[in-house]
């Protein structure tokens, strides 16, 4: 049996962005961990830095400034390892 790190490691994804895949889709982490692997492998990475951005604006509709430092570096982080996520267009809010 795979641990969740094992699978961590497999998909490719960051706990973090994995975490900010399950808020947003109010998933399980294992769950979220298995879309995202999916969408990433099926050239949907513009749709987790929606994803993301969504994470990020409910954050600071809530005040948590905190949290929305977290999720930028995420974003950040996301941007730099799946640069095909910044092509093409994204779905606006």
């Amino acid at each position: 049996m795979l641990t969740y790190t094992e699978c961590l490691e497999m998909c490719g994804l960051s706990d973090d962005e994995i975490e900010a895949i399950a808020e947003h889709e109010h998933l399980e982490p294992i769950v979220a961990m298995a879309l995202g692997k999916y969408m990433v492998e099926h050239n949907a990475s513009a749709q987790i830095k929606q994803y993301i951005l969504d994470d990020i604006e409910l954050a600071r509709a809530q005040g948590n400034s905190v949290k929305m430092a977290l999720l930028s570096q995420t974003l950040c982080h996301f941007m730099t390892t799946h640069p095909d996520c910044c092509q093409g267009a994204s779905r606006v809010a």
